[in-house]
């Protein structure tokens, strides 16, 4: 019952969402990799400057494999680019790194989102790896009991659904600031920061899609848990 029914329409449109938005991040970025920009700077360069200029240059870039596996550690202040990212002059390059120079310009300037994300990540790490399980157990074992697993799945479940949310306006706000610094940088020229907006507003939606598969996965939890009363 809990793999077969009628709850599993639920997660069709965020599934389908998120199909759209993998195959939409993917082909943008291969469109705008092979995008050179003019200025010829590199990803890892273009984050040294910016990070400079905003006067949290003392955060570490280092390069790492892999591809779009870049992100920033704010525990460690490092910056991390992938090779593509890293050494490249491309559109694409130059948009994400920004973008992850945007998550440390964020931790720089104390943005709050940012560090509530942060907070409850620990809780929402459990939440995802616990709560499924859990519920399932307690789905199992409801017959003529109380509903004291399937309550503790949800909850918990609850919290990695709230780390989702949160993350949105995380990102969106990287976004901005990574499309507002390549502007008034002159790092990209009119043309080239619309491919880097495309791009980012691509892996934007992957978020988005992210979260609608979250809360479905919530509400389903709860439709079924609701079912066993």
């Amino acid at each position: 019952m809990f793999f077969w029914d009628y709850t599993f329409v639920l997660l069709i449109p965020p599934l389908l969402l998120a199909l759209y938005a993998q195959a939409k991040v993917q082909s943008t970025y291969a469109r705008f990799s092979r995008r050179l920009a003019r200025r010829g700077l590199t990803g890892a360069e273009v984050a040294a400057q910016i990070l400079g200029a905003s006067g949290a240059g003392r955060v570490a870039i280092e390069k790492i494999p892999g591809r779009l596996t870049d992100h920033y550690d704010p525990r460690r202040k490092v910056l991390r680019l992938s090779e593509a990212v890293y050494d490249s002059s491309s559109i694409a390059a130059l948009g994400v790194a920004a973008h992850e120079a945007g998550h440390a310009l964020q931790d720089h300037f104390h943005y709050a989102p940012l560090h509530l994300r942060n907070a409850i990540y620990p809780l929402a790490n459990l939440g995802s790896t616990l709560a499924f399980p859990l519920f399932f157990i307690g789905l199992i074992l409801s017959q003529g009991r109380p509903h004291f697993l399937m309550d503790l799945g949800i909850l918990l479940f609850a919290g990695a659904v709230a780390f989702t949310v949160i993350t949105l306006p995380v990102e969106f706000n990287a976004s901005r600031r990574a499309l507002m610094v390549l502007k008034e940088g002159n790092y990209l020229t009119p043309e080239e920061l619309e491919g880097a907006r495309q791009v980012l507003s691509a892996a934007a939606l992957t978020y988005v899609a992210a979260t609608a598969m979250a809360v479905m996965q919530l509400l389903r939890l709860f439709l079924i848990r609701q079912s066993r009363d």
